[in-house]
């Protein structure tokens, strides 16, 4: 039988070591990069990650003149380290992923195929990795959004109500069901976001709050997470999120009040803010246009 060339490809991501295995693993992300060239796409794609595990990913030209399935079956997963796999026509391939200082280098290694030359399979592949590359990236920027929501009740109870612990609780739940904070909202001081797993565990965000005016603004900067109870400020995991900024700032008129919120989010949780801020606002008017 004819030994199989083997070609070695890396590539080097900017972005979290849990963003990376994520984005290579999850079929919701690889039909955002699992491509060639600009002309073809990538519009469906399954996977069972595991030993003997299926995946299944449809490539076709955009203009519908071409189509295939990439198909095949994972022999072995390491999470977070090693993936191997055989495609149908039985060529193997392995990716590794190792954390290094500021970045997660990826090794791809493939089995050539006789019908195309090696060199055209190695620019195609890699393309594939620099489109990867880039997509990844962009989920790990920070991206700054802005809601807002008129209330009929003046800005101190509007103030009182957003921060105070119970009335907090009611209007993050949209966020996650049980959150809540530990800490004071003054300057200086440290501020736990915390949602609970399913067995309790503290988890969420650590920041310093940065601003606290009663009635006109409230900002926090975060510094880290809290990972089962534990405070993490440094690692690479920590380096996408530190700096980010969260900020209430209540505008009175009339007797009305417009609560005005600003906060960053990495590119992975953008869409999903977007849709979520503005339900938590519309609780938290309820239960100040509610509160007597």
């Amino acid at each position: 039988m004819e030994k199989l060339a083997l070609v070695k490809l890396t590539v080097s991501i900017k972005a979290p070591l849990s963003q990376v295995w994520g984005s290579w693993t999850s079929a919701e992300h690889i039909v955002n990069w699992n491509f060639a060239s600009e002309d073809w796409h990538c519009p469906k794609a399954k996977l069972e990650l595991r030993s003997g595990g299926e995946f299944s990913y449809h490539m076709a030209a955009k203009d519908g003149s071409q189509a295939f399935d990439f198909k095949g079956e994972f022999e072995e997963v390491v999470p977070m380290q090693m993936i191997k796999f055989h495609l149908d026509d039985g060529r193997k391939v392995q990716v590794h992923f190792k954390q290094m200082k500021d970045h997660v280098e990826i090794v791809e290694e493939f089995e050539a195929e006789s019908s195309h030359s090696i060199e055209m399979q190695r620019q195609g592949w890699q393309a594939i990795l620099e489109n990867f590359k880039v997509y990844t990236e962009s989920l790990s920027k920070l991206h700054r959004l802005h809601f807002d929501v008129q209330i009929e009740a003046p800005a101190q109870a509007v103030y009182e109500i957003m921060l105070a612990p119970d009335t907090y609780r009611e209007w993050t739940a949209a966020f996650h069901p049980g959150s809540y904070y530990k800490g004071k909202w003054e300057v200086g001081e440290t501020l736990y976001f915390i949602g609970p797993d399913a067995e309790g565990r503290e988890s969420g965000m650590v920041a310093k709050v940065t601003k606290a005016k009663p009635r006109e603004i409230v900002g926090v900067e975060m510094l880290g997470m809290l990972d089962k109870g534990v405070e993490v400020t440094e690692g690479p995991e920590i380096e996408t999120w530190k700096g980010a900024v969260e900020e209430y700032c209540f505008e009175e008129r009339d007797s009305a009040t417009t609560v005005r919120v600003t906060v960053d989010t990495i590119g992975e949780y953008k869409a999903y803010f977007e849709e979520t801020w503005p339900k938590a606002l519309q609780v938290l008017k309820t239960i100040c246009e509610t509160t007597k």
